[in-house]
Order: structure tokens, then sequence, then C-alpha cells
């Protein structure tokens, strides 16, 4: 399978990988079947991510997309964050193979998980997630 070098950079050089310590949000995604989990841990100050922290369970491609995903949500409002797309994440790895694609929707799900646990502590309602993604290895 042909990754680009932003994946492999992404994969081999993950940026925000770790734990936050009482975070704000917490989002989980993923399928086991697959063997995808991925973790998105956020702090929010003045209605922005301040700081975002992932773990993830899974292949180079579900890691890169972790990392990916975090860089560009950090500082961003959490408007803007929850508008932040699988294919955004996507197209700033330099695409991903067509079995892959799942893994950038895990991460665009998790932050939308992370952002509605935020929201709901805060005492807020939950915004309306995105019906009808894929989340597996269907087309393989």
């Amino acid at each position: 399978m042909d990754y680009s070098e932003k994946v492999m950079d992404h994969f081999e050089n993950p940026r925000n990988q770790g734990i936050i310590e009482n975070p704000d949000g917490i989002g989980v995604e993923g399928n086991p079947q697959c063997g995808d989990i991925m973790k998105i841990y956020i702090k929010v100050a003045d209605n922005r991510i301040a700081d975002v922290k992932f773990q993830t369970f899974g292949c180079g491609a579900a890691i890169a997309s972790s990392s990916m995903a975090t860089e560009m949500i950090m500082g961003k409002t959490l408007e803007e964050a929850w508008e932040l797309s699988n294919k955004a994440v996507a197209q700033a790895l330099d695409g991903l193979p067509p079995q892959k694609v799942h893994c950038s929707v895990l991460a665009e799900d998790a932050i939308h998980r992370a952002i509605n646990d935020y929201r709901v502590k805060q005492g807020l309602e939950p915004w309306a997630e995105k019906p009808g993604k894929k989340h597996c290895h269907e087309s393989e």
C-alpha cells in the first residue's frame, strides 16, 4: 500500500500524542473489529481548543489521521473544530488509500464526541452528528 510522505511523517513522528490530565472533553471512536480505536482529549479555554492530545490503537493511517486532525483543530473555536471534515484531514495528508479513508472519518467523529462531551459537561445540548459514516473496511 502506498502512503504519502505526510502520512508516513505523521505515523513515524505523531504530533500531540498522549493524554491530557483532567480534560474538558474526551471522544472515543472506533470499531474493534477493524482494530482502529481513537481517543481524543481536549482542553477548552474561551471557546477554543487550548490543548488536544490523542491515543490511537490502529494502523499507520489511523495514527497519521489522529496526528493531523489534532494539529488542524489546535487553537480553533469549538465551532471551527466541529467543521473539520474527514476529507480535509485526508487532503492535508496528501490523500489516503481508498481502503484507509475510514481512518480520517474516525478522527472527525472522535473530535465530535470530545466536543459534545465538553458541551454536556457544561450543561449544553450536544451538537447533532452527521449520519451515515463508514468506520470499517467495507470496501476491502
